[in-house]
């Protein structure tokens, strides 16, 4: 029992500090996308995901708001968004079709 309260005490130190923060580790992105340390990596490796390497390679580094767009980069459309657009094509269809 204590020592689960001390894990969640120390996720819920680790959240706060992450709010704090602009540019982020491994960790600190994996923490913050749920994704693993090593997809992470493999996704820098393919150049997939924006980041940064220190001056002698050795870290890799994310800045927070890039990777904040980089994961509402991939909007999906709504229904309703997707029906819309086909009623506006057809009638802009019909409309050039009658000229």
């Amino acid at each position: 029992m204590e020592k689960e309260i001390l894990e969640q005490l120390q996720e819920i130190k680790q959240l706060t500090l992450l709010g704090t923060k602009t540019a982020l580790n491994m960790n600190d992105l994996s923490l913050l996308t749920g994704l693993s340390k090593s997809h992470i990596y493999k996704m820098v490796m393919n150049k997939r995901i924006p980041y940064y390497k220190s001056e002698g390679g050795k870290f890799t580094y994310f800045e927070k708001s890039e990777i904040e767009k980089w994961l509402l980069h991939y909007r999906v459309k709504t229904t309703d968004e997707v029906e819309n657009e086909a009623a506006n094509y057809i009638i802009t269809k019909r409309e050039r079709g009658q000229r």
